[in-house]
């Protein structure tokens, strides 16, 4: 029986294949849709050839291309030039450019221009032979994707440490005590192994031009060096003499121990935050026309200085700041809304504007994490393939519809349970719940929220609520309806089925009722102005689907405000006045439950109710600001499709794209535009943090090296593509990012934070294990003095053969002069303190005060706001935060010098310093001289020295040393 069954098989397998072969044949090289006859078919040359070549080569053809498009080749004309559109799409004419542009669809795009536009049946022609296939004879190869050959695009394969290396004889090595960690010295001239991989690499290159490392820098150089570099602040001159005592004695252990402490200091991740702030344009102000204040930005600079402090791992700091509301920690996405914006009162409602708006802000989202995260210029293939990088337009449109769930904006944030502001959060709410049970007793009242009004009830069943303002104007931008059933459900939202009735005739038509429960909030309300004669009191019901047990109300005006911004004048005005409230049982029986009238009553009723309301409040008041509070952090928007915009105007949709990341790095997410926000984030974030991904840790561990040595190995830090520049030592920038995926035998112990004992392991991706490898090389440690030979062959010490001295930055020369003074606030994290003045919402910010004792914190805590010379540090290249600036510029101006020598704060501080240094020394003699060298410089004066200044001590002009010591490059510049 089976054996028929295999033989009909076989059978009728042949008879189809015999059917198959008397089949007409068709072209091999045709891809054609809808086939016509062969005689029907636009033949390539004869018919084709003619159109481009009278029209087309000459500007896009072999010997030029005109926007990067060439049209006499068929790969050609599929892969599109720079616009990023495919030129032809074979059996879609529609979707192809060519015929976009010769048919004079868009005139700014018209080929050829008006006068010499093609004939209607030319166009047909290439019209249909495009829907025919563009069969193109002799080239119908498929197009391919071509990958990069760029360095950076590589896999990361860590590569052999040099173990061995002839270093000439007159070269200066290390001394002992360095040599322990960076080479055995075993004859003169040579080393033969190495414990840090980075000096092996660094010398083996130093080989190459005859050349070595400098000689050990002295310890007080050292110390100094070291704290600035890691701390941001200067060691005191106790610290210093220590040191110098201890590394007389223990050398290089003594700086072991002393890399242990800075590196466990609170004030470690406070330094190291800033870095990563500058590359990100972080700032508390928006930086448009109104540049608003950014209501509690700073909790994402605390989230940073606590992610650097706990050695938050790499990968997994970026996974937070993309998706940290995946996990519980919310405040990590301040990181998306970094860049500036136009805020949406500033825009307007006119649709196209708001739609440019929008591109816009996806823009900025796509620079801080193309510059700060991948090392790539994305936002240059916004309207067009980037020009030197394999990056297309597509792909920035894919990374944009990663993000199109972040708008620029505040909310509450989603914290982990052992969050601290989560943990002090619930505290106080205990204690506000034990005040509200009192209060609940005694009648309704009302809790000021700053951005609403919460008024709490006695709990009440209602099947509708109605509202009556006694008031000529009024606007609502949301009014919320809470029940005891689930504690935040909003039961007036129109989603759950609510309706509303109103006073339709007095309602502005502009901003309907419908406002008043889209659950969305801000400027755009329902609005009431009675008119002059009428007596008619503004009024809203609200009708349930089912009745419901009801306690608490909220109602604003423009909550948007107060999630967003603060600091400004007239800011969260509530313009709904009085009310009475009335709510309907089940039986259709009406009654009020509450009223601004009543509430005033009650107070002057029960004189202990006015008290324990003062509690109520002064608990809300902390709980806005120690517990979970709205920050501008980014809020969040229903994702929607996402188009290639042509020429980036979001005017001119294109092709749908999905979510994804570079398509030269196997970006493909698996995702579609039905994908939600968070799926998006996280996905992507996953790719990113993927040790596959060759661009994330090599620019992570370039951006440490360029912080501790001045000079990343790759120069342009946040651009790694072919316009930037190519790496100094490349086989040590791929050993480094392999070690921050991997720490092997070669690298230290990594920190735990507050307990320099506890050396564990290494985990992967730990930037402080990076950071400790670079500061305990030899590289770091040497002098920065300077010799001919190394000036004749590197004379800016890219390779190290001395430590490039350097201007240290505006931060440091400011927290160095109140530690100085003795005045330094050494408070970690909080509220940034305020050195502006409040203002009118289009007005511009003043400095009204930047050197009183409220602002004596460290310089990361000073208010940063954008398009605001802060009248001192400013001339110190303190960055403005507009644009990406992943290194800050060093100047040298008249302005800094004039700044370090009469500004109030200088002044200020300098008296302040003389001061302690007589109250230290017992008097205003030498004595007093010496401390204050110790106190700026950390070193003792020279005998000219002193003799140079003595006449301004005998006049009593101490302070005026102190400011020639601020004053000096010895201060300002790290050596």
């Amino acid at each position: 029986m089976r054996s028929s069954v295999v033989r009909s098989i076989v059978f009728f397998a042949v008879l189809v294949a015999l059917c198959w072969d008397f089949q007409p044949a068709s072209s091999a090289e045709s891809d054609i849709s809808n086939p016509t006859s062969g005689a029907d078919l636009v033949d390539f040359e004869s018919d084709i050839a003619p159109i481009l070549e009278d029209n087309c080569w000459y500007c896009h053809g072999e010997d030029e291309q005109e926007s990067g498009l060439r049209l006499d080749s068929r790969l050609s004309m599929l892969r599109g030039g720079d616009s990023g559109l495919a030129t032809i799409v074979p059996g879609k004419p529609e979707k192809s450019y060519l015929i976009e542009v010769v048919d004079h669809i868009d005139e700014e795009m018209a080929m050829p221009p008006d006068e010499d536009k093609l004939a209607a049946e030319d166009i047909e022609l290439l019209a249909r032979w495009i829907r025919e296939g563009a069969v193109w004879p002799g080239q119908m190869q498929e197009l391919k994707v071509e990958k990069s050959d760029h360095w950076s695009f590589q896999p990361v394969i860590r590569p052999t440490v040099p173990t061995s290396r002839k270093v000439t004889e007159s070269s200066n090595l290390l001394d002992s005590h360095i040599a322990i960690d960076s080479g055995d010295a075993t004859e003169s001239g040579n080393v033969t192994k190495s414990s840090n991989a980075i000096d092996a690499f660094l010398l083996d290159r130093l080989r190459l031009d005859s050349l070595a490392y400098s000689e050990p820098a002295d310890p007080r150089t050292l110390i100094r060096r070291v704290s600035i570099v890691l701390t941001g602040i200067p060691p005191t001159p106790e610290q210093t003499e220590a040191f110098v005592d201890e590394y007389a004695r223990d050398g290089n252990a003594a700086y072991t121990r002393l890399v242990d402490h800075l590196m466990s200091s609170p004030h470690f991740g406070e330094r190291w935050a800033q870095h990563w702030l500058d590359v990100i344009r972080w700032a508390e102000t928006n930086g448009s026309e109104s540049n608003m204040y950014r209501k509690n930005a700073w909790i994402y600079r605390d989230y940073v200085i606590r992610a650097f402090n706990e050695d938050k791992p790499y990968d997994r700091f970026l996974f937070e700041q993309l998706a940290g509301d995946t996990v519980g920690v919310g405040d990590a996405t301040g990181y998306l809304v970094a860049g500036p914006h136009v805020p949406a009162a500033t825009v307007g409602r006119e649709p196209a504007a708001q739609r440019t708006a929008r591109a816009d802000r996806m823009d900025e989202i796509l620079q801080t994490v193309g510059a700060s995260a991948m090392g790539m210029t994305i936002g240059c293939a916004r309207c067009h393939n980037h020009k030197f990088d394999p990056i297309s337009i597509s792909d920035y449109y894919s990374m944009s519809a990663v993000f199109q769930d972040i708008e620029f904006g505040g909310r509450f944030l989603e914290l982990s349970k052992d969050h601290p502001r989560r943990v002090r959060g619930q505290e106080l709410h205990g204690l506000l719940k034990t005040e509200r049970i009192k209060m609940r007793s005694t009648g309704p009242w009302e809790e000021n929220w700053t951005g609403y009004k919460e008024i709490h009830l006695p709990f009440t069943t209602a099947k509708a609520v109605r509202f009556t303002f006694p008031v000529k104007f009024l606007r609502i931008d949301e009014l919320e309806i809470f029940g005891t059933d689930k504690w935040n459900e909003n039961l007036a939202l129109a989603t759950a089925g609510t309706t509303v009735e109103h006073s339709e005739e007095i309602t502005k038509e502009s901003m309907p009722i419908t406002k008043i429960n889209d659950g969305e909030y801000g400027n755009y309300a329902w609005m009431v102005r009675v008119p002059k004669g009428n007596d008619q009191k503004p009024w809203v019901q609200f009708n349930f689907t089912e009745p419901h047990e009801i306690f608490r109300v909220r109602i604003s005006t423009n909550r948007e405000d107060y999630f967003e911004t603060d600091y400004l004048e007239n800011l969260n005005k509530l313009m709904f006045g009085a009310f009475e409230m009335e709510v309907q049982d089940e039986s259709g029986v009406w009654s009020q439950v509450a009223s601004t009238n009543q509430i005033a009553k009650l107070d002057q009723q029960h004189p202990e109710r006015v008290a324990t309301l003062k509690e109520v409040q002064r608990l809300v008041d902390l709980i806005k600001e120690e517990g979970p509070a709205p920050g501008f952090v980014a809020r969040f928007i229903e994702p929607v499709t996402s188009y290639v915009f042509s020429r980036g105007s979001p005017e001119s949709p294109r092709d749908e794209v999905y979510p994804a990341g570079l398509k030269e790095l196997d970006g493909d997410l698996g995702l579609d535009s039905s994908a939600n926000g968070k799926t998006r984030r996280v996905e992507f974030a996953n790719w990113l943090t993927d040790p596959a991904n060759p661009l994330t840790a090599r620019v992570a561990v370039n951006r440490m090296w360029h912080h501790i040595f001045g000079r990343g190995i790759v120069s342009t830090t946040a651009d790694f593509g072919a316009a930037g520049a190519a790496p100094t030592h490349p086989e040590l920038l791929d050993w480094l990012a392999s070690e921050l995926i991997e720490p092997t035998e070669f690298g230290q112990p990594a920190l735990q934070v507050g307990d320099s004992a506890k050396n564990t392991e290494s985990q992967p991706w730990s930037m402080k294990h990076m950071i400790r490898l670079m500061v305990m090389s030899g590289a770091f440690r040497q002098s920065s003095l300077p010799n001919d030979g190394g000036l004749q062959k590197d004379g800016n010490a890219a390779l190290l053969w001395r430590f490039p001295p350097k201007r240290v930055e505006a931060e440091v020369i400011r927290d160095s002069i109140l530690q100085a003074s003795g005045l330094l606030d050494e408070q970690v994290g909080g509220r940034s303190f305020r050195i502006h003045n409040v203002k009118e919402r289009y007005a511009q910010w003043e400095v009204t005060n930047n050197y009183g004792p409220e602002t004596w914190r460290r310089m990361i805590y000073q208010e940063r706001m954008r398009r605001v010379d802060d009248q001192m540090f400013t001339a110190f290249d303190f960055p403005d935060c507009g644009q990406v600036k992943p290194k800050r510029p060093v100047s040298t101006t008249p302005l800094q010098a004039l700044n370090l020598m009469n500004s109030t704060f200088v002044m200020q501080q300098s008296e302040m310093i003389a001061a302690r240094a007589i109250s230290e020394s017992g008097g205003p003699g030498q004595r007093a001289v010496e401390r204050c060298f110790e106190l700026i410089l950390g070193r003792s004066p020279s005998v000219p020295e002193i003799e140079a200044v003595s006449d301004l001590v005998s006049d009593g002009q101490l302070s005026l040393v102190c400011r020639a010591l601020i004053n000096s490059n010895e201060f300002a510049f790290l050596p």
